[in-house]
């Protein structure tokens, strides 16, 4: 799977916006993006879920998020090759929906993590799959006129994982997560239900380099 396997069927000129929103558990991230599309397009939502229900706990997650949002919108379950699934609805309802909403990045990558041939998979394959669903959601955002809202979890602040598995999980969401924001036209932190815009307060290598006083501007400020 790679984004050249999208096939298009969009003539518009208009490229949409992509937009990542990171946070971590409950921080108001999932809450964020929804009012975020509504606001946008209205009824017009295409919700891509890409959780499975592998247990109660899991079952009842899935339902409260059901309920969270308007029953008007279109809902596409789709836990691997996302961006693909993603293209093929549209050319296939020849809609093109205001907004599409992938909830979550967290899980994709946990899906493709946890697949039984993943266990036999290098971490350097591995990093090369994530990567390739992320790109492709970068590709699909460039080809529709559809507005692109991605959420992710923030998983790198917390302690290291003590199971192997767990590391991994972390490595790659966070490669893909700055794979993503890389790409986004805006990309929100969440934190206790309030979204910093961390776009705007991002700070370039060169940027930093040209603020940073040489140790000769110390000496002669002291």
């Amino acid at each position: 799977m790679n984004a050249e396997t999208i096939h298009l069927s969009s003539s518009s000129d208009r490229v949409g916006a992509l937009t990542l929103v990171l946070g971590g558990v409950r921080s108001g991230k999932s809450r964020f993006a929804q009012d975020l599309a509504a606001k946008l397009a209205g009824d017009d939502v295409l919700f891509v879920a890409t959780a499975e229900s592998h247990d109660g706990e899991m079952q009842h997650r899935i339902e409260h998020h059901q309920r969270s949002r308007p029953s008007t919108w279109k809902t596409l379950e789709q836990p691997l090759e996302t961006a693909i699934a993603i293209a093929q609805w549209i050319n296939e309802s020849k809609h093109e929906p205001g907004v599409v909403i992938i909830d979550c990045l967290t899980l994709l990558v946990s899906n493709l993590l946890c697949r039984p041939e993943s266990e036999s998979l290098s971490m350097d394959v591995l990093e090369s799959q994530v990567l390739e669903e992320s790109d492709a959601l970068i590709h699909l955002a460039n080809c529709f006129e559809t507005d692109v809202v991605i959420v992710s979890g923030e998983v790198g602040s917390g302690v290291v994982p003590e199971h192997p598995l767990g590391r991994r999980f972390r490595d790659l969401l966070g490669l893909a997560n700055q794979r993503l924001a890389a790409s986004a036209d805006a990309t929100y932190w969440m934190v206790a239900g309030l979204a910093i815009n961390a776009t705007t307060l991002a700070t370039s290598v060169a940027e930093a380099a040209a603020q940073t006083p040489s140790r000769q501007e110390h000496q002669h400020e002291s």
